[in-house]
């Protein structure tokens, strides 16, 4: 047995008294003490671990569940009149937007022609703005004219002409 006094200096004094009593010699070879694992996640005063804005985390909610295309879609509707004025949004307003064309319908067929002379910038500012709503071409209607294609008893041809003459 060893001498509890001498001991091994490379061995921690714990485990030589656990040998010791067990009647074993304890070995030479250099002990060490395995570092603990640090959680940084849980360490308080790290990085990452402020308190972060209302605006930060629903962004971070908004890409992780892939509503940015939607939110971004619905923002350029309710945001119209500032997109394209306030004079242009009293004759006219987004309708539908379907495989990357947002359809704009106008109360006459003059404010369609004037909005669509103005389609490059309405588009490169709706690019600029909302990127994630992936128009990708702009459909300027005019108002919608009556049809004669309805009703129970339709007659097929071109239809009244002569009531307008």
């Amino acid at each position: 047995m060893i001498d509890p006094d001498q001991g091994e200096p490379d061995v921690p004094e714990t485990i030589a008294t656990y040998l010791r009593l067990r009647g074993l010699k304890p070995s030479s070879k250099n002990w060490k003490r395995k570092k603990r694992l640090v959680d940084d996640e849980n360490a308080p005063f790290t990085a990452g671990r402020d308190p972060g804005t209302l605006g930060d985390v629903l962004a971070k909610l908004t890409k992780d569940t892939g509503w940015e295309a939607a939110l971004s879609r619905e923002d350029l509707v309710l945001q119209w009149a500032e997109l394209a004025g306030p004079d242009t949004a009293k004759h006219s307003e987004p309708v539908s937007l379907e495989g990357g064309v947002l359809t704009v319908k106008c109360d006459s067929t003059a404010w369609a022609k004037n909005l669509q002379y103005m389609r490059a910038v309405i588009i490169t500012e709706i690019g600029r703005r909302y990127p994630e709503a992936g128009v990708e071409n702009i459909r300027f209607v005019g108002p919608d004219v009556p049809s004669w294609k309805w009703g129970p008893r339709v007659a097929p041809g071109r239809g009244p002409r002569d009531t307008y003459g």
